[in-house]
Formats: structure tokens, C-alpha cells, sequence
């Protein structure tokens, strides 16, 4: 499952669960496109569970999106990420070294309050 949801103007949420293949990568992703679209200076929290690694398929096309993604980013300032998986948080703070003007922060699944509290500081 990627489910997308836009909370408010400056804010995404984004679930994800179970295994992604390429057809619920490219639904979500353009969930996450059309969520983004007019989003500035935003927020988004990041829901990650019992996930498992995305097929090839919905890896090309993550990849085959990557510019797109890229220009994405640039409109968002926090990402919080809230996952039961070590890799992923781990992953989501190196991420937050490398992508400029993004600052990302790693959560256990069971701190969302803390996660929502540190978006809005």
C-alpha cells in the first residue's frame, strides 16, 4: 500500500505498507505529484511499515521519475519518518545528510506525536 494524503496546504502524508510493486509505486507517486503541486515551504510525514524491499519494477519506476522527484523535494523544508523497520530510519537520516534545503528526521513508528511536534517546531 502508498497512500497519499494532503492534510493541509503546507503538509503530505504518506503511508506505506507491505510489499510496492510498479503499479502501486506509479499510483502513488502521482498521488504524491498531485498532493505536492502548489505545496511551499512543506511538511511531510512519513508512515513506513511491514515494508518489505520494492520490486525491480517499482525500483525503474522510481528511477525513470528521479527528475521529477528531485523538483518535488524542493518545494518541501521537513520530512518526519516514522517506521518499525532500523534500515528505513536509518536510510531516511542519511538521506537527510544529502538532499539540501531538506531536513529529515527518523522516528519509531509509535512516536507520530513526537514526529507531528518536531514538523511543526
Amino acid at each position: 500500500m502508498f497512500d497519499v494524503q494532503r492534510q493541509s496546504d503546507h503538509r503530505v502524508d504518506i503511508h506505506v505498507s507491505g510489499a510496492i510493486d510498479a503499479a502501486a509505486m506509479r499510483a502513488g507517486l502521482d498521488a504524491l505529484v498531485d498532493a505536492s503541486m502548489d505545496v511551499r515551504n512543506g511538511l511531510m510525514l512519513y508512515r513506513i511499515e511491514n515494508i518489505t524491499m520494492p520490486t525491480p519494477g517499482a525500483m525503474m519506476v522510481e528511477f525513470a521519475r528521479l527528475p521529477q522527484l528531485i523538483a518535488l523535494i524542493g518545494r518541501f523544508d521537513r520530512a518526519a519518518v516514522c517506521s518499525d523497520v532500523a534500515w528505513v530510519r536509518r536510510a531516511a537520516e542519511v538521506e537527510g545528510r544529502l538532499i539540501p534545503g531538506l531536513k529529515i528526521k527518523a522516528f519509531e513508528l509509535d512516536e507520530v506525536a513526537a514526529a507531528e511536534a518536531w514538523l511543526d517546531t
